[in-house]
């Protein structure tokens, strides 16, 4: 029984990095769908970088995200946790503030 464990541990090890750079993918593209449908004068007015920068940084981390395994690098490799922080801030920090410039509501 105790000589299972170890190949049982790397399937499922596996099994959830796979998951979990498919999910990175899915918020990736969320991302940058979100970004480009977005008016390039709302960037400057909540106070960020401009949309072609965001435009870049989430299409790279894209990128490097897709083609990570290939790479070598393992389906969750330093680039995917980087690309996967690059999402999130975009889309907890900046889409909020861009849906509210462009709504015309703000937090008051």
């Amino acid at each position: 029984m105790v000589s299972a464990v170890p190949i049982f541990y790397a399937q499922v090890e596996n099994y959830i990095s796979i998951a979990v750079w498919i999910f990175v993918l899915v918020l990736g593209a969320a991302a940058f769908l979100h970004c480009v449908v977005q008016r390039t004068d709302a960037f400057p007015a909540i106070g960020t970088m401009s949309k072609s920068v965001w435009l870049a940084l989430i299409g790279g981390g894209e990128l490097l995200t897709a083609i990570s395994p290939n790479l070598l690098l393992g389906y969750l490799g330093i680039f995917s946790l980087i690309a996967a922080g690059i999402f999130a801030v975009y889309l907890l920090d900046i889409r909020p503030a861009l849906r509210d410039a462009v709504d015309g509501h703000g937090s008051w």
